[in-house]
C-alpha cells in the first residue's frame, strides 16, 4: 500500500512537471512571435520613411538646377587647351597657374602657358644641375644641357615681356616673334638630349625633359590658336608684322642713324672699332681678344676688322654681343679654323670652330673651317644659335656637320658651303640664297646628304629654304661621283621640312632625291618640296613617294621666300645686303 502511495504520488508530480514545462515553451515561442513582429513593424517603418526621404530627395532633384558648372576660369582654359596636342597637361597647368584669377582673359592664359613652361624648365634644371658623371663626354654634354636650358628659360621670359601691357589687337603682331622663340626653346630642349651618346643617360634625360617639351608645344599651339583670333581683330595677319616700319629708304625705323651707315656700306668702307691682325699690326692677333674687349654697351652697331691671315681659334659671340659686324678680306684671305670633332671626344655642340650667340650677327667675306676630316664625324665649322644672322660672301668648310643652323631667323647670301654627311642641319629658320653648296668625297662607307633639318613640332616656324643656289660635286668627288650616292636631305627629326627652289641641281643628285633617316619615320610627317628647279638632278619622276613629299606649284612656293618666310623686310631691306625678297620665277 505503501508503495501504490508512492507511486500515485510520482505519477502526479510528472504530470505536474510536464504542464510546467509545455507553460514555459509556449511562454518562450510567444516572447519569439512578439519579438519578430516587433522587429518586422520597425523594418516596415524603417523602409517606409527610406521610400519617402527617397521620394523627398527626387523630388528635390526634379526641382534643382543640376550639377554645379565649370567655372569660368575653367571655361576660357578648356577652350584654349582644346587646340593643344597635350590636353590634360594644359587643363592642370594653367588652371593651376591662373587659380587666383576668377576670370581670366585669353591673353592671360597665353602668358601663364610661357610662365609654365619656365617654371619646368627651371626645376628640371635645378634636378640637372646636381647630376655628375665620371665620364668626361657625358658630363661635358650635361653641361651643355645646363646652358641650352637657361637659354630657354630666356626666350621663354622674353615672350612674356613681349605680350606685357599690349592690347589684344596689337597681340597678332606679335606673332611671328613669339613663335621664333618658341620654336628655339623646343630645338634648345632637343638639342640638350640629342648631346648625350645612346644609353641610359639620354635616356633619362630625355625622360626629365618629358613634361616641359609639353608644355613648350602647348605654348606654341596656344599662340597659334589665340593669336589667330586677335588678328581676325585688328582685321590683319602676322604676316604684315612690321611692314609698315620701315622709313623712305627701306630702313627699319628702329634702326639709329649710325647704325644704317654701317650697314649699307661698302665692306671696305666700314669703320671698325677694333682690327685684328695675325701679323700685329692691328689692335688686336685673335679674334678672340677682340672679342673679350668690346665694351659692355655701345651705340649702334660694334664692328670688327679681320685682316688677311688664317686665325685657328675657337671663337665665341656671346649673347651679350648684340648687333655685331666682323668683316674680312675675303672668304678663303681671312680665315677662322679648327678641328674639334666628335671622334675625339667633344659633343657636336662643342666642335663648332665659331659659335654665334648674339642678336643682330652680320659676317662678311670671312671663312670658317673645320679641318677634321670625314673620318671624324660631327666636326662643326660654324653653329649660329642667334636671331636675325646674315652672312654675306661667307664661306663654311667641313665634312659631316659643317654648318649647324642651330635656331632662329637666319640669311645667308652668296655663300660657299661644303661638306659630306648632313652638312647642313639643325632647327633654324634659314633661307640659302644665291649659295654655292658643294658636296665632298667621304669616306668609302658613307653617303652623302646635303641637308639634316631637325623641326619636331608641326607649329615650329623652322624649316631650311635654299633657293637660286647651285648643288654640285666638288673637284675631287666629281670623278667619283657614281661611287658615292647623294641625297638633298633626310629627317633627323619627325617634322623635317626643308624646301628647294629654283635652284641648279647637279647629276650627283640620286633620281629619288632624298634619304630616309631611319625606316618610316618621319615620312608621313616631314615636308620636303621642290619648286621649278634645274639641272639634271632636279628630275623629280622618281623621286620618293613619301606622304610628306611634294612638288608644290608658285602659289605654295612664295610662303618660304625671305618676305614670309623670315620676316624679312623688317631686318634685311637694307641696300649692304641683296636679298631677294619674294621669288625669281615670274
Amino acid at each position: 500500500m505503501a508503495f501504490q502511495d508512492f507511486d500515485q504520488i510520482s505519477q502526479r508530480r510528472k504530470l505536474e512537471r510536464q504542464q510546467r514545462l509545455k507553460k514555459r515553451l509556449s511562454i518562450a515561442v510567444s516572447s519569439i512571435v512578439f519579438v519578430l513582429l516587433v522587429a518586422a513593424a520597425a523594418f516596415c517603418v524603417v523602409k517606409y520613411k527610406n521610400n519617402q526621404d527617397t521620394a523627398a530627395r527626387k523630388d528635390s532633384d526634379s526641382q534643382s538646377p543640376g550639377p554645379s558648372k565649370p567655372s569660368a576660369a575653367e571655361e576660357e582654359v578648356k577652350a584654349v587647351c582644346a587646340g593643344t596636342d597635350y590636353k590634360q597637361t594644359c587643363e592642370d597647368s594653367i588652371l593651376k597657374a591662373v587659380a587666383k584669377n576668377s576670370s581670366p582673359q585669353p591673353k592671360d592664359i597665353v602668358k601663364a602657358s610661357f610662365a609654365v613652361a619656365s617654371d619646368e624648365i627651371n626645376r628640371v634644371s635645378k634636378e640637372a644641375s646636381a647630376l655628375k658623371y665620371s665620364d668626361k663626354f657625358k658630363q661635358a654634354a650635361l653641361e651643355d644641357c645646363l646652358v641650352l636650358l637657361n637659354d630657354a628659360v630666356d626666350e621663354l621670359n622674353r615672350s612674356i615681356s613681349s605680350i606685357q601691357g599690349t592690347d589684344k589687337a596689337a597681340l597678332s603682331s606679335k606673332t611671328p616673334d613669339i613663335n621664333n622663340w618658341l620654336s628655339a626653346v623646343l630645338s634648345y630642349e632637343q638639342t640638350c638630349i640629342d648631346g648625350f651618346p645612346d644609353g641610359d643617360e639620354k635616356a633619362a634625360m630625355k625622360k626629365l625633359l618629358t613634361n616641359s617639351k609639353e608644355h613648350g608645344s602647348n605654348a606654341l599651339a596656344i599662340v597659334s590658336n589665340v593669336f589667330s583670333i586677335f588678328a581676325k581683330l585688328k582685321g590683319s595677319g602676322p604676316s604684315h608684322r612690321k611692314l609698315l616700319g620701315l622709313d623712305v629708304d627701306g630702313y627699319p625705323t628702329w634702326m639709329s642713324l649710325e647704325n644704317r651707315r654701317n650697314l649699307g656700306a661698302d665692306p671696305s668702307k666700314f669703320t671698325p672699332n677694333v682690327t685684328v691682325a695675325k701679323d700685329g699690326s692691328g689692335n688686336y692677333t685673335t679674334i678672340s681678344e677682340a672679342l673679350d674687349a668690346m665694351p659692355k654697351t655701345y651705340k649702334g652697331r660694334y664692328v670688327i676688322y679681320v685682316k688677311v691671315g688664317v686665325y685657328d681659334e675657337t671663337v665665341v659671340v656671346k649673347k651679350t654681343m648684340v648687333n655685331l659686324t666682323i668683316f674680312g678680306d675675303g672668304s678663303q684671305k681671312s680665315v677662322v679654323t679648327g678641328s674639334k670633332n666628335y671622334v675625339d671626344g667633344a659633343p657636336t655642340f662643342r666642335t663648332a670652330t665659331c659659335a654665334v650667340l648674339g642678336e643682330g650677327f652680320f659676317a662678311q667675306s670671312i671663312g670658317f673651317k673645320n679641318t677634321a676630316g670625314p673620318e671624324k664625324l660631327q666636326a662643326v665649322a660654324l653653329r649660329v644659335q642667334a636671331d636675325h644672322a646674315i652672312f654675306v660672301n661667307c664661306r663654311m668648310e667641313g665634312y659631316q656637320g659643317t654648318l649647324f643652323a642651330q635656331a632662329h631667323r637666319q640669311f645667308y647670301r652668296s655663300c660657299y658651303i661644303t661638306g659630306t654627311i648632313d652638312f647642313i642641319f639643325g632647327d633654324a629658320a634659314a633661307v640659302f640664297q644665291n649659295c654655292m653648296l658643294y658636296v665632298r668625297k667621304p669616306v668609302d662607307v658613307q653617303q652623302n646628304t646635303v641637308t639634316a633639318q631637325a623641326r619636331l613640332d608641326k607649329r615650329q616656324t623652322t624649316g631650311f629654304v635654299i633657293q637660286n643656289s647651285h648643288i654640285l660635286a666638288d673637284d675631287k668627288l666629281e670623278p667619283e661621283k657614281d661611287k658615292f650616292k647623294s641625297f638633298l636631305g633626310r629627317p633627323s627629326k619627325e617634322y623635317s621640312r626643308t624646301i628647294i627652289m629654283e635652284t641648279q641641281i647637279g647629276d650627283l643628285i640620286q633620281p629619288v632625291g632624298w634619304l630616309e633617316w631611319n625606316g618610316n619615320f618621319a615620312l608621313n610627317t616631314l615636308y620636303y618640296a621642290e619648286f621649278n628647279n634645274k639641272g639634271v638632278g632636279a628630275n623629280t619622276a622618281e623621286r620618293v613617294k613619301w606622304p610628306g613629299f611634294k612638288v608644290i606649284d608658285k602659289k605654295e612656293a612664295v610662303n618660304f621666300t625671305v618676305g614670309p618666310f623670315l620676316q624679312g623686310e623688317s631686318w634685311l631691306k637694307i641696300p649692304n645686303v641683296p636679298v631677294r625678297f619674294g621669288l625669281y620665277t615670274k
